[in-house]
């Protein structure tokens, strides 16, 4: 993909999120408007940057060799320490931190939920993917710091495999504001991630209750983190905890709704549906968003190809692929008013269906969940 010479710097942009972390400790230390610093820096800045450089449409040979992708791969490793150090030292901190009201310690941890959403679960998502065990691990402990694990059952097991159709929880129906989605999902993913992981150990004929069953390790580290909460910060600590694991889960979500709203699989009768392809799923090529969220918005490849790193994912034009009108963090906002979000993206849903299923004459049953549950 690149020689050895320029390959941390084309890596190097992809580095940016770790710039969020010395922010947030400016929010620590001096509290006040400071604490806005975070969600100003993912929601607003990136956004007037995408706004300035555009779009990056490039795409880099798939078949790179992984040994050509280090410095790529070093982005999401490097995060994970980082993230625990920062996390463990406001749990020790900001609880005896004599400078910051009870309001501004919320809001230091509400910024750190905003970190450890936009940042610590986008790298979990792309580390999750991988075939190294020691990877997975670091998306368990990703995760488990916002009280989330179960997110890599459901994802794996039900959302890839699902999307698109009424199975899959996560993909945001035509019209539903993200209001209903939140509770909706927060709800569903929960058993549907449980009970996939169950069918899973019946089939390989163990007891749901196994040890293989990885729900063990997802609540052995929650209570971990709970644990670390309290022992650094008392009850304080704790809730102090809980409301950056919700402001994380809240920022996944958001993602959620937006990365697949209103897009369905056709289909095909008896229970079986289209194959899943770059349509389902939309794809923005907004370059700075793209590189503080290592290509997730390059969504559709994803999809597609779930396996292939987040450098390689390729970009695919408005033919191949539904567009967003922006990147996620603009998008996210808008998702956060019922009002605007239909304005803008339920037009570009009528036009998706009407490029690609120019067949399907009723679309109610796709609207609302109602066509079968696949086989």
């Amino acid at each position: 993909m690149h020689g050895t010479r320029t390959a941390l710097l084309a890596a190097l942009p992809f580095w940016l999120s770790f710039l969020l972390v010395p922010l947030m400790w400016i929010s620590v230390f001096q509290g006040g408007w400071t604490l806005l610093l975070v969600p100003l820096a993912t929601w607003q800045l990136f956004s007037i940057l995408d706004l300035v450089a555009g779009l990056n449409t490039k795409n880099e040979d798939p078949e790179t060799p992984e040994a050509e992708l280090f410095w790529y791969r070093a982005v999401t490793l490097a995060w994970v320490p980082v993230q625990m150090a920062t996390l463990f030292g406001l749990l020790w901190y900001v609880p005896k931190a004599s400078h910051l009201s009870m309001v501004e310690s919320w809001g230091v941890f509400f910024s750190f939920g905003v970190l450890s959403g936009t940042i610590g679960i986008n790298y979990s998502h792309e580390l999750m993917h991988q075939k190294q065990r020691g990877e997975r691990w670091l998306a368990d402990i990703l995760l488990a710091s916002v009280l989330y694990s179960h997110f890599r059952s459901e994802h794996l097991l039900v959302h890839h495999r699902y999307v698109g159709t009424p199975r899959d929880a996560v993909t945001a129906r035509y019209n539903e504001g993200f209001h209903r989605f939140f509770p909706r999902v927060l709800k569903e993913c929960v058993t549907s991630s449980f009970t996939a992981e169950r069918e899973k150990l019946i089939r390989s004929g163990r007891l749901v209750w196994s040890f293989r069953n990885p729900f063990w390790k997802y609540g052995l580290l929650q209570i971990f983190f709970l644990s670390c909460a309290f022992w650094f910060g008392g009850l304080l600590g704790v809730f102090l905890f809980i409301t950056q694991a919700f402001v994380a889960v809240w920022q996944l979500e958001l993602a959620n709704y937006v990365e697949h709203y209103g897009l369905t699989r056709k289909h095909l009768g008896d229970g079986k549906y289209e194959h899943v392809l770059p349509r389902h799923s939309w794809n923005a090529a907004h370059r700075w968003s793209n590189w503080l969220l290592i290509n997730l918005q390059r969504h559709s490849d994803h999809h597609y190809k779930p396996s292939r790193r987040f450098p390689l994912l390729q970009n695919y034009d408005e033919l191949e692929a539904p567009q967003l009108p922006h990147g996620y963090p603009l998008m996210t906002i808008f998702a956060m008013i019922p009002p605007l979000w239909r304005r803008k993206m339920n037009p570009q849903v009528r036009k998706w269906r009407a490029m690609h299923y120019p067949e399907i004459t009723d679309w109610e049953p796709y609207k609302n969940a109602q066509t079968p549950i696949p086989q």
